[in-house]
């Protein structure tokens, strides 16, 4: 009798519909649910943003406040790097024990091994630095511990590659493959690697990258981090980037990309019609908040969600200017907010009217 119930409770199990089942949260198989389907996700009572309408609220600048939170109002991923100290573990915690309290899934983004500076001799820091990275993934794995959390692994960190001195490339892979070993054995972890965007470099190449870096231990990517160019666009990109990965998933930064991006030609000979591609990453001025975060997509087969990984009103450290909250940048992405996944028919730049290219160029 009891071998017979266990059958019926094992059969039952498996004909259940898959939503009905617990979740894997590592999600490592390209079969396995999307593992952020369900899941509220943790928006810092904190953040800059948040502060900020506060105070415009407090000072009566209603349109303001109004315009800030737009962002305020959505989570966001909080960013821990070199930068998270000190007592780099209770900072840790106090991301995760307040949304464990309110049954929210904090984002982290991840970001420890950036290149700070880019030449053929440039070294990174050299073995030492490395070893101090490795040491910090292995910090932040005990940190998190078992609770759950999403982690975007290291924005930029695959781009960037070929800033570093050719002898210490392969270095960097060694140390981004072992902070993806430590995160990936986390029990409540899903976890996406850096993978570029859609206007930045090849699916071919990100793709090696990321078997080098060991993309078959997590659930999958991450694109448009730091740019800014079209969902749509990113999906394409994407989905080239899951056909060379085993099928991996993947998802997007919809922060600031709610215009587009900038790119336009510069010229080099025009007599033999010769130009080079520019793409503006630094602050491009007019640019909008995107859609906005969730597990809702255009490809819900492959696209787990729509992130806002990067955390918009932040300044790029580009200007000789730290990165840092700028409202005049807030204010201006929240005004020229869409949920545009591509760009509409008869605009240039995200606009039907033909601004001068100088207003595109850089925001302040």
């Amino acid at each position: 009798m009891l071998r017979k119930l266990v059958l019926i409770t094992l059969v039952a199990a498996l004909l259940a519909p898959a939503s009905a089942r617990a979740q894997d949260p590592r999600g490592v198989s390209p079969a396995a649910p999307n593992p952020l389907l369900g899941e509220a996700f943790f928006n810092q009572p904190d953040a800059p943003a948040m502060n900020e309408w506060r105070h415009l609220v407090r000072m009566g600048q209603r349109r303001k406040a109004n315009l800030i939170w737009k962002i305020a109002s959505q989570p966001k991923a909080m960013w821990f790097g070199r930068f998270t100290r000190p007592n780099f573990f209770v900072k840790v915690r106090r991301r995760i024990d307040p949304a464990r309290e309110r049954g929210e899934v904090p984002i982290f983004t991840v970001m420890r091994a950036e290149a700070t500076s880019c030449s053929p001799t440039y070294q990174g820091g050299g073995p030492a630095e490395d070893k101090r990275t490795m040491d910090w993934y292995d910090d932040l794995a005990r940190a998190i511990g078992d609770d759950r959390v999403v982690v975007a692994f290291e924005p930029d960190s695959l781009g960037t590659i070929d800033c570093l001195a050719p002898s210490r490339r392969d270095d960097r892979y060694r140390v981004l493959a072992h902070g993806v070993d430590v995160l990936s054995k986390l029990p409540n972890a899903t976890v996406y690697l850096e993978a570029g965007a859609s206007d930045w470099e090849s699916a071919a190449r990100t793709a090696k990258q990321l078997r080098i870096i060991g993309i078959g231990k997590v659930r999958g990517f991450m694109l448009n981090v730091t740019h800014y160019d079209w969902t749509a666009n990113n999906i394409k990109h994407g989905l080239a980037i899951s056909h060379l990965t085993g099928g991996k998933h993947f998802i997007i930064n919809t922060a600031e990309n709610g215009r587009g991006g900038v790119h336009y030609k510069k010229w080099i000979d025009r007599s033999r019609h010769i130009w080079r591609r520019i793409t503006v990453w630094c602050n491009p001025g007019m640019r909008g908040l995107g859609p906005a975060p969730t597990t809702q997509t255009s490809r819900p087969d492959k696209v787990d969600a729509y992130m806002w990984i990067n955390r918009p009103g932040f300044a790029q450290n580009c200007q000789h200017r730290p990165i840092d909250w700028f409202l005049p940048r807030a204010l201006t992405l929240a005004k020229y907010a869409t949920d545009w996944e591509r760009p509409p028919p008869g605009t240039r730049f995200g606009f039907k009217t033909r601004y001068p290219l100088n207003r595109f160029i850089t925001d302040y």
